[in-house]
């Protein structure tokens, strides 16, 4: 009589809902089943999947649906901003449904976070594109003549057609406020930010709280500051560079708040490898600190630039208004682009309405190009370097290499040495 033993099979039973343990079938040595636990698998929360499209594309059909019925059928809602209020809430509900269906609780919060921070950020989105595509709209008629960005408006009236005149003296102006503001501002800004950062004080400490202070300061205050000063106080006329020291005020604070933030976030350890190798504290924050945070000041540099090169009540009360070149931002009235704007929308003419919206279509366009250069100029991390700037590295590291090349092969003087006197032995020593 021959006996066969039969050996139980090894079955896999998977998770059918995320955060659920898996348990395997393993024989045991009595040929009992036992459950051996496996592993928990951690889902990728961060990748959108298809499932996930699906439902937010179920939701949103659902959304609408039920928000139409209830505005046709049930209470009619005022208008479309109540509908676009109550069909988002609607959406929620219905995506956190969809979403319990299959996932956990942690899951669902979230996905549903995830789709509230993206909700806010295509709004944002569709805000900007909304006002950059209505104001290159209203603005097309005048931006689309060559004379609108060579001429300026000497020479036209209110009531002459879009052929004649343009804002080329406006955008000048701007430029040339704008760059005198940066060229007080960005010294003094990045030297404020480096004594707080890297001289803690007391006193630091009250200049950091009296700079955060002055970044809520509006811009109505320091224009008539300037107004009050130089202008009332020490008689000088309305010009380019009263209005170049107002908005110097306004950035000021800016750049230095943004600037400080940037320098505490350079790691210590570079610091501390660079005042090990020998370096002062000057040379340390020179050639380590700032050029770690090129990137990050350019940023600050950039967000001043944005505040000042919009602001219109500080031009208003310190620059004037002409209608012509003027190149000397210390003498006669100047006028920016922002007032320009402000004066011309005020027309009831057509036509002076059209050159306004022309010379905000301007305004963006500059500031994108500024933008656009400052992010060239500063783009690139720390340690990222330019063909040029890294071909430069390399010249200087073979000039190292061969000056220690050179000190390495310098033949050596030969030192004089005295002879040295040997003890004497055993035998030699004499016997006391």
């Amino acid at each position: 009589m021959t006996t066969t033993s039969v050996t139980p099979t090894r079955t896999t039973r998977r998770a059918t809902a995320p955060g659920r343990v898996s348990r395997t079938r393993v024989p045991g040595r009595d040929g009992r089943i036992a459950h051996q636990e496996r592993p928990r698998v951690r889902r990728n929360l961060s990748r959108v999947r298809r499932e996930d499209i699906l439902r937010i594309v179920g939701a949103v059909i659902a959304a609408v649906a039920a928000t139409f019925w209830l505005t046709t059928q049930v209470l009619p809602l005022p208008g479309p901003i109540a509908f676009t209020v109550v069909a988002y809430a609607l959406f929620l509900g219905f995506f956190v449904l969809l979403v319990s269906f299959d996932d956990n609780r942690v899951t669902v919060w979230d996905r549903v976070a995830a789709v509230v921070i993206h909700s806010a950020a295509a709004v944002l989105m569709l805000a900007l594109v909304i006002v950059v595509v209505f104001t290159l709209m209203r603005g097309s008629e005048a931006v689309l003549h060559w004379n609108f960005w060579v001429e300026d408006l000497s020479l036209a009236g209110p009531l002459d057609p879009l052929t004649v005149g343009g804002m080329a003296h406006a955008a000048v102006g701007t430029l040339i406020m704008i760059g005198l503001s940066l060229a007080i501002a960005i010294p003094l800004g990045l030297l404020c930010a480096v004594f707080m950062a890297e001289f803690p004080s007391p006193f630091a400490n009250i200049v950091r709280t009296v700079t955060e202070a002055m970044t809520a300061l509006p811009s109505i205050v320091c224009g008539l500051f300037i107004y009050a000063t130089y202008i009332l106080v020490f008689g000088f006329d309305k010009s380019g560079f009263a209005a170049s020291l107002a908005i110097t005020i306004m950035i000021l604070p800016i750049i230095i708040r943004s600037a400080d933030v940037v320098l505490r976030l350079v790691p210590a350890t570079l610091k501390e490898a660079s005042l090990a190798m020998g370096s002062s504290h000057w040379r340390t924050i020179w050639h380590v600190v700032l050029p770690t945070s090129k990137s990050g000041l350019m940023t600050a540099i950039v967000l001043g630039t944005a505040r000042g090169i919009g602001e219109t009540s500080p031009v208003l009360l310190t620059a004037g208004y002409t209608t012509f070149f003027n190149l000397n931002p210390f003498s006669g009235p100047m006028v920016s682009l922002p007032f320009a704007t402000f004066t011309l929308v005020k027309s009831p003419e057509p036509t002076q309405i059209a050159r306004g919206f022309g010379a905000a279509a301007v305004l963006m366009v500059l500031v994108f190009v500024l933008f656009l250069v400052a992010r060239i100029i500063g783009g690139k991390g720390a340690g990222v370097l330019s063909p040029r700037a890294a071909a430069r590295a390399r010249t200087a590291s073979a000039r190292a290499a061969a000056r220690f090349d050179a000190r390495a092969i310098v033949p050596v003087e030969p030192v004089e040495t005295r002879p040295v006197a040997t003890p004497p032995t055993l035998e030699e020593r004499p016997n006391r």
